[in-house]
Parts: C-alpha cells; sequence; structure tokens
C-alpha cells in the first residue's frame, strides 16, 4: 500500500500545475509551502479540513484576523484544487474572518514625535560622520514631502532643484514624473545636506542624491534596519493597525510641508 503524499508534496504538484498555466504564484507559492509545513510538521494526514487551513492561519505570531483572512484566501483556491482528486476536502467559505482586503490605518506621527526621530538619527555613529546627517535628512524629507522611501533614495543630484525649491520624482510607482514643491526650511536642510557631502565625498563618484559613507546609494533595506533600531530605541507604539510605526507612515505627515526641527532665517 502506498504511503499518503504529504501536504508538502500535494502543494509541489498544485504549483507546478498553476505555473504551467503561466501563473507566477511567487508570493502565493510562499505561503502555500508555509502552509505544507506546518501540515506536515503536525502530523496531518488525509484530506485537507477547515479546522486545519484555520490552525495555520491563526498560527502566526502577532497575526490579526485580517492577516488570517488573507491566508485563507490563499488556500482557498488550493483546496478547490484538492477537491477534484479527494472527496473529503473541505473548502474554506469566504469571509470566515471578515474581508481579507482593506486599507490600514496607518501610524499619525506628532510633531514631536517627528523631530524626536531626526534628533535620534544625528545621533548615529560616527557621530561627526556623514551617515547621522544623510539618515535625519532623508527621515525629515519625507516628513515634509510626503515622497515614498524608494523615492527618496533613488533621487539623483540632478534631480534636486535647490535654486528652484523643487524636486524631480522620475517614474513614480504609477510610472509618470512629477515635481514637488519645497518648503523654504526643507531647501535649507538639503542645502545643508549637500554641502555636508561634498566635503566628505567626490561629486564625481555621486549616482545618488543621498549617499552613504562611501559614497554609495543607500541601500533600503538598510535605511528600514536604521529605522527600526531608533524606533526601538523611542520606545514607540504604533497607534495605527500596525504594531508598530512605519518609515512608511512618515508620508502621512507631510501636509505642512515644513521641515521639521530645521527653521530659516
Amino acid at each position: 500500500m502506498r504511503p499518503a503524499p504529504t501536504m508538502h508534496g500535494l502543494v509541489e504538484a498544485y504549483l507546478a500545475a498553476r505555473r504551467s498555466m503561466g501563473f507566477d504564484l511567487d508570493i502565493a507559492g510562499s505561503q502555500l509551502l508555509a502552509f505544507a509545513r506546518f501540515a506536515d510538521q503536525t502530523g496531518h494526514r488525509g484530506p485537507l479540513t477547515v479546522a486545519l487551513a484555520v490552525r495555520w492561519a491563526q498560527h502566526a505570531r502577532r497575526a490579526t484576523p485580517l492577516t488570517w483572512a488573507r491566508r485563507l484566501e490563499v488556500l482557498r483556491p488550493f483546496m478547490k484544487y484538492r477537491a477534484q482528486f479527494d472527496a473529503g476536502t473541505e473548502i474554506v467559505p469566504t469571509r470566515l474572518f471578515g474581508p481579507a482586503h482593506r486599507r490600514l490605518v496607518p501610524h499619525i506621527y506628532t510633531e514631536q514625535e517627528v523631530e524626536s526621530l531626526l534628533h535620534a538619527a544625528e545621533q548615529l555613529r560616527p557621530i561627526n560622520g556623514l551617515r547621522p546627517l544623510t539618515y535625519s535628512t532623508v527621515f525629515g524629507l519625507l516628513a515634509s514631502t510626503g515622497l515614498r522611501i524608494s523615492e527618496a533614495l533613488t533621487l539623483a543630484p540632478t534631480d534636486v532643484d535647490l535654486s528652484g525649491e523643487s524636486l524631480r520624482v522620475r517614474k513614480t510607482k504609477f510610472r509618470k514624473s512629477r515635481l514637488v514643491p519645497l518648503h523654504p526650511t526643507t531647501v535649507a536642510a538639503l542645502w545643508r545636506y549637500a554641502h555636508a557631502r561634498r566635503r566628505r565625498v567626490s561629486d564625481q563618484r555621486i549616482e545618488t542624491f543621498f549617499v552613504s559613507a562611501h559614497g554609495m546609494p543607500l541601500v533600503y533595506r538598510t535605511v528600514h534596519d536604521t529605522f527600526a533600531i531608533l524606533r526601538a530605541q523611542l520606545g514607540w507604539i504604533g497607534r495605527g493597525d500596525y504594531t508598530a510605526p512605519r518609515l512608511h507612515d512618515l508620508r502621512q505627515h507631510a501636509g505642512s510641508r515644513i521641515m521639521p526641527g530645521c527653521h530659516v532665517a
């Protein structure tokens, strides 16, 4: 008698079938494989059940009903597929944990929180190097303009028109370019950063406006990790739907367009 197939084997067969039809399933595939590992590690054998699906959906640390709903949404097509081959397969009902998609409420930063973040960034090591000024200026720019972090990190020196008090953001999320006006306080902060950068890094080596201490473009993941370190130091707790304030939430602060903590004569 042949042994029952593992859940990992069933998921692999499903992904192979779907991908042969042109579906990528990169994110969904990773989640389904995580479900398969969970099922196999718990010793599950036999048809897929709603009880198994719910246990996996609620297994994630710090998960919310929205997370549970999204996990079940990934499982449902796989369960429908397996029902063709195993009549005992149960299919998770839709909206078991409510809607799987809704706009989450961001953390709305107070003026004091933004100023505390910029002050903490200014204390990064080496204290007299370019790094503290780079991070305080990047974070302040997000808070004063509403730029996405990816847009700020890909700004070229020629995109920053300080005399014209504007930024040119090229090929944004929707493949369009736009001009972003700058408040005089933001212009002053960018002038200060550009001057400090010029003292430490040759302009001929610069590919992006914001650079590391070695004159290289800032790495997206590194910026997020640095923000997370500062957030932990400040002891912040999220006031929105996320467990902690996010770097992306700084965009919500941009109503005044004033660079926090920066003044002009």
